[in-house]
């Protein structure tokens, strides 16, 4: 089976849901050509990608999913896990007739994009991580302390918020709760990491919640900036960084030099076999 679309009806703009997992899972679907699946940060939800989808859209099939308890996907009586939602995305790929598809995550969506390379790999053709450590101390230690903030009490101003306007039906005490438990497990994922065989493209900003330490030790742990690629690039690896200037984690996703990049690494012939 190819990565082309079955014979089903196409989603409308609107949208549609999928059984998944137990959950009813949202997700929008615009553009035309190999599908590719976007996972939006913690809180918001797809309009997070909106700096993004016409450059994008214009090359790919963009699927923009709502994560469990995040927008129009209603939570579940099961905790926030970065493995559990990357099954999510696994079976959801299944469920829109695709045997693969490429993922990009955006922080929290990164880390599902990532666990879903890791436990799914036959799933995942090209993989872009915007803002994703791999070890949960990547992140600077004044955002681990505001990670350990996160709970009903935090979520106290968010009725008032746009997007409180956009996504009616959400409880928000409930999602800040499960995102601080969330964000305050431990992870290590390095061995998963060095087991990824599909080209990764790393995104950040130059001033990122991500350490530069950290980002480093992410590239070179998939096998980047080991050696010069030589004149000819004959010693490039597969993968890509890249550090956006005059950006932070949380503009990131408006830098006019992302889309560009993105669609580049996307398009370009990979030097390893790739899922099909």
């Amino acid at each position: 089976m190819t990565s082309e679309r079955s014979n089903r009806e196409p989603v409308g703009p609107a949208g549609g849901y999928a059984e998944i997992n137990g959950l009813r899972l949202y997700y929008e679907v615009q553009g035309s050509g190999r599908p590719l699946v976007l996972m939006h940060g913690g809180v918001g939800a797809s309009e997070m990608f909106a700096p993004l989808i016409q450059p994008l859209a214009a090359r790919r099939q963009l699927i923009a999913v709502h994560l469990q308890a995040h927008g129009r996907t209603a939570d579940v009586d099961r905790p926030l896990r970065f493995e559990t939602m990357a099954d999510d995305m696994a079976a959801l790929v299944s469920d829109l007739g695709y045997s693969s598809a490429d993922f990009m995550g955006y922080s929290l969506g990164g880390g599902v994009a990532l666990q879903t390379a890791i436990r799914h790999p036959q799933v995942v053709r090209k993989l872009v991580l915007i803002s994703t450590p791999f070890r949960r101390d990547g992140f600077y230690p004044e955002v681990l302390a505001g990670m350990a903030q996160m709970g009903p009490e935090a979520a106290r101003y968010m009725p008032q918020s746009q997007l409180a306007q956009l996504y009616t039906d959400t409880d928000w005490g409930a999602l800040f709760t499960k995102l601080g438990e969330l964000l305050t497990r431990d992870y290590d994922w390095s061995d998963g990491v060095a087991g990824i065989r599909a080209p990764v493209m790393l995104a950040y900003a130059d001033a990122d919640a991500v350490s530069t330490a950290h980002i480093a030790e992410f590239y070179r742990l998939l096998g980047g900036g080991l050696r010069d690629a030589g004149l000819d690039g004959g010693g490039r690896p597969i993968h890509r960084l890249a550090v956006l200037p005059g950006a932070t984690h949380y503009d990131v996703l408006t830098h006019p030099a992302l889309p560009s990049a993105v669609i580049s690494f996307l398009e370009a012939r990979a030097t390893a076999p790739v899922a099909s």
